[in-house]
Protein backbone atom coordinates (compact mmCIF):
# COMPACT_ATOMS: atom_id res chain seq x y z
CA UNK A 1 0.00 0.00 0.00
CA UNK A 2 3.16 2.35 0.67
CA UNK A 3 3.46 2.55 -3.09
CA UNK A 4 0.37 2.96 -4.15
CA UNK A 5 0.24 6.17 -1.03
CA UNK A 6 3.35 7.72 -2.81
CA UNK A 7 1.93 7.67 -6.13
CA UNK A 8 -0.86 9.30 -5.17
CA UNK A 9 0.98 11.85 -2.77
CA UNK A 10 3.28 12.40 -6.21
CA UNK A 11 0.63 13.91 -8.73
CA UNK A 12 -1.27 15.54 -5.93
CA UNK A 13 1.84 17.66 -5.30
CA UNK A 14 2.32 18.04 -9.48
CA UNK A 15 0.31 21.48 -9.13
CA UNK A 16 -2.62 20.37 -11.32
CA UNK A 17 -6.18 20.82 -11.24
CA UNK A 18 -6.68 18.22 -8.02
CA UNK A 19 -10.42 16.69 -7.11
CA UNK A 20 -11.47 15.09 -4.70
CA UNK A 21 -14.71 13.21 -4.78
CA UNK A 22 -16.98 11.63 -1.40
CA UNK A 23 -19.26 9.63 -0.59
CA UNK A 24 -20.52 7.76 2.86
CA UNK A 25 -18.04 5.89 3.14
CA UNK A 26 -15.70 8.76 4.60
CA UNK A 27 -18.29 9.50 6.89
CA UNK A 28 -18.80 5.71 8.42
CA UNK A 29 -16.07 6.00 10.79
CA UNK A 30 -17.54 9.45 12.15
CA UNK A 31 -20.26 7.24 13.27
CA UNK A 32 -22.92 7.45 10.30
CA UNK A 33 -24.38 5.00 8.83
CA UNK A 34 -23.73 4.47 4.93
CA UNK A 35 -26.80 3.36 2.75
CA UNK A 36 -26.51 0.20 1.52
CA UNK A 37 -24.45 -2.26 3.83
CA UNK A 38 -26.00 -4.86 6.16
CA UNK A 39 -27.62 -2.17 8.59
CA UNK A 40 -27.84 0.62 6.73
CA UNK A 41 -30.40 3.32 6.24
CA UNK A 42 -31.55 1.35 3.17
CA UNK A 43 -31.96 -1.98 4.99
CA UNK A 44 -33.69 -0.45 7.49
CA UNK A 45 -35.83 1.82 6.18
CA UNK A 46 -37.58 1.69 2.44
CA UNK A 47 -36.95 5.45 1.21
CA UNK A 48 -40.10 8.00 0.78
CA UNK A 49 -39.72 9.03 -2.35
CA UNK A 50 -40.51 12.80 -3.68
CA UNK A 51 -44.06 12.24 -5.15
CA UNK A 52 -44.88 10.76 -2.27
CA UNK A 53 -43.66 12.79 0.18
CA UNK A 54 -45.38 15.64 -2.19
CA UNK A 55 -49.00 13.54 -2.56
CA UNK A 56 -49.56 12.04 0.97
CA UNK A 57 -48.86 13.82 4.85
CA UNK A 58 -48.79 9.64 5.60
CA UNK A 59 -45.92 9.68 3.85
CA UNK A 60 -44.38 13.22 4.96
CA UNK A 61 -45.35 11.91 8.50
CA UNK A 62 -43.05 8.86 7.62
CA UNK A 63 -40.41 10.39 6.27
CA UNK A 64 -39.98 13.26 9.41
CA UNK A 65 -40.37 9.96 11.55
CA UNK A 66 -37.46 8.54 9.78
CA UNK A 67 -35.44 11.59 9.34
CA UNK A 68 -35.58 11.98 13.17
CA UNK A 69 -33.41 9.19 13.80
CA UNK A 70 -30.94 9.85 11.30
CA UNK A 71 -30.55 13.53 12.21
CA UNK A 72 -29.68 12.32 15.81
CA UNK A 73 -27.17 10.51 14.41
CA UNK A 74 -25.72 13.60 12.14
CA UNK A 75 -25.68 15.50 15.51
CA UNK A 76 -22.93 13.86 17.35
CA UNK A 77 -20.69 12.87 14.42
CA UNK A 78 -17.67 14.99 13.99
CA UNK A 79 -14.86 15.09 11.42
CA UNK A 80 -12.62 12.15 11.21
CA UNK A 81 -8.52 12.03 9.85
CA UNK A 82 -10.12 11.69 6.35
CA UNK A 83 -11.53 14.78 6.36
CA UNK A 84 -9.43 16.58 8.59
CA UNK A 85 -6.71 15.99 5.79
CA UNK A 86 -9.27 16.78 2.88
CA UNK A 87 -9.20 20.21 4.69
CA UNK A 88 -5.27 20.23 4.70
CA UNK A 89 -5.33 19.63 1.21
CA UNK A 90 -7.25 22.69 0.84
CA UNK A 91 -5.74 24.98 3.16
CA UNK A 92 -1.86 23.91 1.33
CA UNK A 93 -3.67 25.17 -1.53
CA UNK A 94 -3.65 21.45 -3.37
CA UNK A 95 -7.07 21.14 -4.24
CA UNK A 96 -9.49 23.16 -6.46
CA UNK A 97 -12.79 21.24 -4.66
CA UNK A 98 -14.19 18.38 -2.96
CA UNK A 99 -17.43 17.12 -4.85
CA UNK A 100 -19.23 14.70 -2.56
CA UNK A 101 -22.85 12.88 -2.43
CA UNK A 102 -22.66 13.34 1.59
CA UNK A 103 -25.68 15.53 2.99
CA UNK A 104 -23.74 15.86 7.24
CA UNK A 105 -21.41 19.19 6.41
CA UNK A 106 -18.82 16.97 7.89
CA UNK A 107 -16.59 18.54 5.43
CA UNK A 108 -17.70 22.32 6.02
CA UNK A 109 -17.07 21.47 9.76
CA UNK A 110 -13.86 20.27 9.23
CA UNK A 111 -12.73 23.55 7.92
CA UNK A 112 -12.93 23.49 3.80
CA UNK A 113 -14.49 26.60 2.80
CA UNK A 114 -17.79 26.27 1.75
CA UNK A 115 -16.97 27.58 -2.06
CA UNK A 116 -15.03 24.91 -2.42
CA UNK A 117 -17.84 22.24 -1.71
CA UNK A 118 -20.22 21.07 -4.34
CA UNK A 119 -22.99 18.81 -2.57
CA UNK A 120 -24.55 16.95 -5.28
CA UNK A 121 -27.42 15.85 -2.79
CA UNK A 122 -28.12 18.98 -0.84
CA UNK A 123 -27.26 19.37 3.08
CA UNK A 124 -29.00 18.76 6.06
CA UNK A 125 -28.29 22.43 7.44
CA UNK A 126 -31.48 23.51 5.94
CA UNK A 127 -35.00 23.16 5.52
CA UNK A 128 -36.78 24.60 2.38
CA UNK A 129 -40.04 24.77 1.55
CA UNK A 130 -41.66 22.55 -1.40
CA UNK A 131 -43.93 25.66 -2.25
CA UNK A 132 -42.04 28.89 -2.02
CA UNK A 133 -38.64 27.77 -1.64
CA UNK A 134 -37.68 29.60 1.26
CA UNK A 135 -34.74 28.44 3.85
CA UNK A 136 -35.11 27.72 7.34
CA UNK A 137 -32.49 26.42 9.45
CA UNK A 138 -32.79 23.13 10.69
CA UNK A 139 -32.61 23.93 14.21
CA UNK A 140 -35.58 25.46 14.16
CA UNK A 141 -38.11 22.92 12.74
CA UNK A 142 -35.87 20.28 14.97
CA UNK A 143 -37.40 21.91 17.31
CA UNK A 144 -40.89 21.76 15.86
CA UNK A 145 -40.52 17.98 15.78
CA UNK A 146 -39.38 17.59 18.96
CA UNK A 147 -42.83 19.63 20.73
CA UNK A 148 -44.45 17.16 18.36
CA UNK A 149 -45.46 19.10 15.12
CA UNK A 150 -45.23 15.51 12.68
CA UNK A 151 -45.05 17.21 9.38
CA UNK A 152 -43.83 20.75 9.50
CA UNK A 153 -45.28 23.21 7.04
CA UNK A 154 -44.11 26.81 6.31
CA UNK A 155 -45.94 29.97 6.74
CA UNK A 156 -47.29 29.60 2.96
CA UNK A 157 -48.70 26.34 3.61
CA UNK A 158 -45.97 24.59 1.53
CA UNK A 159 -44.89 21.63 2.64
CA UNK A 160 -41.46 21.74 4.42
CA UNK A 161 -38.42 19.06 3.63
CA UNK A 162 -34.75 18.85 4.18
CA UNK A 163 -32.91 20.58 1.45
CA UNK A 164 -31.70 17.42 0.46
CA UNK A 165 -32.41 15.48 -2.92
CA UNK A 166 -34.79 12.24 -2.42
CA UNK A 167 -35.51 9.29 -4.34
CA UNK A 168 -37.61 10.50 -7.85
CA UNK A 169 -36.54 14.54 -7.04
CA UNK A 170 -34.61 16.82 -9.38
CA UNK A 171 -31.14 16.93 -9.10
CA UNK A 172 -29.69 20.24 -8.44
CA UNK A 173 -28.42 21.71 -11.81
CA UNK A 174 -25.89 24.04 -10.86
CA UNK A 175 -24.38 21.95 -8.64
CA UNK A 176 -24.36 18.72 -10.92
CA UNK A 177 -22.97 21.50 -14.25
CA UNK A 178 -20.30 22.53 -11.73
CA UNK A 179 -19.14 19.34 -10.45
CA UNK A 180 -19.12 17.95 -14.15
CA UNK A 181 -17.17 20.86 -15.44
CA UNK A 182 -14.65 20.22 -12.70
CA UNK A 183 -14.56 16.74 -13.62
CA UNK A 184 -13.86 17.28 -17.13
CA UNK A 185 -10.97 19.82 -16.52
CA UNK A 186 -9.10 18.22 -13.71
CA UNK A 187 -5.76 16.62 -13.72
CA UNK A 188 -6.21 14.44 -10.73
CA UNK A 189 -9.47 12.76 -9.42
CA UNK A 190 -9.52 10.98 -6.30
CA UNK A 191 -12.95 9.12 -5.31
CA UNK A 192 -12.99 8.39 -1.35
CA UNK A 193 -15.73 6.08 0.03
CA UNK A 194 -17.88 6.04 -2.42
CA UNK A 195 -19.71 2.61 -4.77
CA UNK A 196 -20.15 4.79 -7.80
CA UNK A 197 -23.87 3.76 -7.76
CA UNK A 198 -25.89 6.51 -7.26
CA UNK A 199 -26.29 8.45 -10.82
CA UNK A 200 -25.48 11.10 -11.78
CA UNK A 201 -22.55 11.53 -9.23
CA UNK A 202 -21.42 8.48 -10.61
CA UNK A 203 -20.45 9.33 -14.12
CA UNK A 204 -17.69 12.08 -12.25
CA UNK A 205 -14.66 9.96 -12.39
CA UNK A 206 -16.12 8.62 -16.18
CA UNK A 207 -15.79 12.56 -17.24
CA UNK A 208 -12.67 12.64 -15.71
CA UNK A 209 -10.80 9.95 -16.88
CA UNK A 210 -12.14 9.63 -20.12
CA UNK A 211 -10.23 13.46 -20.43
CA UNK A 212 -6.90 12.70 -19.56
CA UNK A 213 -7.06 12.70 -15.59
CA UNK A 214 -5.70 10.48 -13.22
CA UNK A 215 -7.67 8.45 -11.12
CA UNK A 216 -7.41 7.00 -7.97
CA UNK A 217 -10.32 5.16 -6.12
CA UNK A 218 -9.81 4.87 -1.91
CA UNK A 219 -13.15 2.73 -1.08
CA UNK A 220 -13.83 -0.70 0.95
CA UNK A 221 -15.82 -2.21 -1.54
CA UNK A 222 -15.59 -2.65 -5.32
CA UNK A 223 -16.90 -0.09 -7.48
CA UNK A 224 -17.79 0.45 -11.20
CA UNK A 225 -14.54 2.39 -11.80
CA UNK A 226 -12.02 0.01 -9.97
CA UNK A 227 -10.86 -1.62 -13.74
CA UNK A 228 -10.17 2.41 -15.35
CA UNK A 229 -8.52 3.73 -11.78
CA UNK A 230 -5.16 4.25 -11.81
CA UNK A 231 -4.32 3.17 -8.40
CA UNK A 232 -6.50 1.07 -6.42
CA UNK A 233 -6.85 1.12 -2.89
CA UNK A 234 -9.14 -1.00 -0.55
CA UNK A 235 -8.48 0.36 2.82
CA UNK A 236 -10.30 2.87 5.35
CA UNK A 237 -10.25 6.77 4.47
CA UNK A 238 -9.05 7.64 7.75
CA UNK A 239 -6.08 5.70 7.20
CA UNK A 240 -5.33 6.35 4.01
CA UNK A 241 -5.69 9.64 3.64
CA UNK A 242 -3.38 10.75 6.39
CA UNK A 243 -1.14 8.60 4.96
CA UNK A 244 -1.35 10.21 1.51
CA UNK A 245 -0.85 13.90 3.63
CA UNK A 246 2.17 12.60 5.55
CA UNK A 247 3.42 12.24 1.82
CA UNK A 248 3.04 15.39 0.20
Amino acid sequence: MKEKIVKIADKIKAGGKNIIFTGAGISTESGIPDYRSQGGIWDRFRPVYFDEFMSSKESRKEYWRRWVELYRGLLQAEPNPAHMTVAELCDADLLDAVITQNVDGLHQASGVPEDKIIELHGNTRSIRCMHCRKLTPTDEVWKRLAEGDTAPQCSCSGYLKPDTISFGQSMPVAEVERATDLSRTCDFFMVVGSTLLVQPAAHMPFYAKNNGAWLAIVNLSETPCDNICDVLVQEEAGKVLPAILDQV
